[in-house]
């Protein structure tokens, strides 16, 4: 067992507000899991279960954790970003974006900017279309099984 550092009470993480992601699974029933907390999952017959059970699994993760002397993660929520990061890319990349940013007529950090929140929101949306569709394959597995007619669309 390892000397904890000089942290904080058991109690201040135990009240921490960890962001908890809850997945329907194809044959029924919910798994719950904690990302910022490795191996906190749960699952439960229902959302309302999966949540509770994901509670109890997260105050075990952060006992054992601070009994053992282990670091523990802040929620990802409460983390701290500068909005500073260093990217290295090949000289024709950059020649290229800068043209693109004196085009548009911005700086070359407001164009990379733009074109990083356009990546990312079309990335979501794709997650979320492919989340759309695999329910929906699930729907009508379900309605196949109960043969009942294929819903319309």
């Amino acid at each position: 067992m390892r000397k904890p550092a000089a942290r904080k009470p058991l109690a201040y993480y135990l009240n921490l507000r960890y962001p908890i992601t809850l997945v329907p699974e194809a044959e029924g029933g919910y798994t719950a899991l904690i990302k910022d907390l490795p191996g906190c999952v749960s699952v439960g017959e229902t959302a309302e279960e999966a949540l509770q059970m994901i509670e109890d699994a997260r105050r075990l993760w952060l006992e054992v954790a601070y009994e053992h002397g282990d670091e523990i993660p802040l929620p990802s929520t409460e983390r701290a970003y500068g909005g500073k990061v260093l990217v290295r890319m090949p000289p024709s990349l950059h020649r290229r974006l800068v043209e693109e940013a004196e085009a548009e007529e911005v700086s070359l950090n407001q164009y990379i900017v733009g074109l990083l929140a356009e990546a990312s929101a079309l990335r979501a949306v794709r997650r979320e279309l492919s989340s759309l569709r695999d329910d929906l394959r699930a729907l009508k597995h379900a309605a196949e099984l109960r043969g009942l007619e294929r819903p319309a669309l």
